[in-house]
This record gives structure tokens, sequence and C-alpha cells, in this order.
């Protein structure tokens, strides 16, 4: 599975600004999560589709997270930037 990876460390006052040249999945994921979208198995997260750029995503707590920016099977690319507001 193509996808974009971003590791954080985040705290839980962050927010995550995300800015996208087409519409992808953004997603916030901790460690257990991220290996189980990795293997393609069922997974939570935060986030969602982004429809619009910048968008932003917040962890839930303090902790390393990752952010994954995908097309959901979609053929193509995206370019991203990321920083933490």
């Amino acid at each position: 599975m193509k996808h974009l990876h971003y590791d954080l460390n985040l705290t839980s006052s962050d927010s995550v600004q995300v800015s996208l040249d087409k519409q992808a999945n953004v997603m916030l994921l901790d460690s257990s999560n991220y290996q189980r979208y990795k293997k393609a198995q069922q997974f939570k997260y935060y986030g969602g589709r982004a429809t619009h750029s910048p968008t932003y995503v917040s962890p839930p707590c303090a902790g390393h997270w990752h952010l994954v920016i995908d097309l959901g099977g979609y053929p193509g690319r995206v370019s991203a930037s990321v920083s933490i507001v």
C-alpha cells in the first residue's frame, strides 16, 4: 500500500496542519494501528478524507503518532507538507 508517512511526537495540545495538492485520506494512528494499516487489517484512526487544504488533525493524547496520507487505493500521487501548530 503506497502512502506518505510522518513519524510524530505530539502533545495533547498539538494540532497537525496538512497541506495537500489534492483530496486524500489524512489519518493519525498510534503504533499498533499503524502496523495493522500496513498489513491491510482493520484499524482505528483520527482524521479522515480531506477535501480542502490545509486540513487539521489533533491527537486525543500526548505520545508517539503516525500521520498517514493516502489516496484510498485510487491511482495517482499526492504531495503534502506537514507542520505542528
